[in-house]
């Protein structure tokens, strides 16, 4: 496959992207929604509504900034899950379609193994050069946390995992509680800048042995604390309180990463997801081994490029097999 156009809609961003063979990113082009605020959180009826009206401009979007056109692409990839039902079928029905009017192959993809797949695309923020399995990979997003041990570029194996909540809805709700907008990740990281991380503790799960994540004991403290406060004092304290709840998750996360690296005996690590473009977890992350591997934050949320990294290394579907592919959807993100 010398040229992919790769197609995402799991959650609330459309995304389309065109991608190399070899892993060279043409164009990456994502629509954030941007009308899930009020709700605080993500609508599945909206989110869907909004992928049908977007999929295919952003389609000719990606198509356009990578110089090229329908005729040149050798295959299209597509998110086949998990995510929100409704939104996965608006992008496999748009894949399919331009797939069987092409007579293109077509990859199903599966979001996660995107998201470890990220780290084999060539980008200029980390010199240019993919990372080669083996490695330890920890990825953390809205809907999903788990360490991964990643020995080639076709699959990964599952180590620890969320045992409750996954870091990113622990940072939704943490954000909400503290009287923020959504999406959380990144209000919560820009009022954590002014506050005292020492000033409150929060709990990391220490009781929760080997590789596996509890958040929802964190999310429970910081709504007592919240309550324990008052309002008046609370609102005082929001920034010390983000500072020292951002702190736990951090930690719950990199405590876990120096745990697999030593059980793995590995010494290359690599992030994904959409937790990882936090600031202070990426740079916590950045001194646990001697190879570490940080995508740009643009492809560490929901993204196409990812999705085509991860086609490359997938079987493909020919017509008219792929008319039956069905989605695998995850629980419903929305508050």
């Amino acid at each position: 496959m010398s040229l992919i156009l790769a197609i995402e809609t799991s959650c609330d961003d459309t995304c389309a992207a065109v991608v190399t063979g070899d892993g060279v990113i043409r164009s990456n082009v994502i629509s954030s929604q941007g009308v899930h605020d009020e709700y605080g959180g993500v609508v599945p009826e909206i989110a869907s509504r909004h992928h049908l009206e977007l999929a295919t401009p952003v389609v000719e979007d990606a198509l356009r900034r990578a110089d090229t056109s329908l005729d040149d692409v050798d295959a299209i990839a597509v998110t086949a899950g998990p995510g929100l039902v409704g939104a996965l079928l608006i992008g496999v029905a748009t894949a399919k379609g331009l797939a069987a009017s092409r007579g293109l192959p077509l990859v199903p993809v599966d979001h996660l193994q995107g998201h470890v797949a990220a780290n084999f695309l060539f980008t200029e923020d980390d010199g240019g050069e993919p990372l080669e399995p083996p490695f330890v990979c920890l990825i953390a997003s809205g809907g999903h946390t788990f360490l991964a041990r990643v020995d080639d570029h076709a699959g990964f194996t599952v180590l620890g995992q969320t045992l409750d909540d996954a870091a990113g809805e622990a940072i939704d709700k943490g954000a909400r509680l503290l009287g923020l907008p959504f999406p959380g990740g990144p209000h919560l990281e820009k009022l954590a800048r002014d506050g005292d991380v020492t000033r409150f503790a929060f709990p990391i799960s220490k009781n929760v042995g080997g590789l596996d994540f509890s958040f929802a004991g964190l999310k429970t403290a910081l709504l007592y604390k919240v309550r324990d406060l008052g309002e008046e004092e609370a609102t005082e304290a929001r920034a010390d309180l983000a500072a020292a709840y951002q702190a736990a998750i951090v930690e719950q996360l990199a405590v876990r990463v120096e745990r697999a690296l030593e059980q793995t005996g590995l010494d290359r690590l690599a992030i994904g997801g959409g937790v990882a473009a936090n600031g202070p977890l990426r740079e916590r992350l950045s001194a646990l081994a001697p190879t570490v591997k940080i995508p740009p934050r643009a492809l560490c949320t929901d993204n196409a490029a990812m999705i085509a990294s991860a086609a490359r290394y997938a079987d493909a579907v020919a017509f008219p097999g792929y008319l039956d592919l069905e989605v695998h959807a995850t629980g419903q993100r929305a508050l």
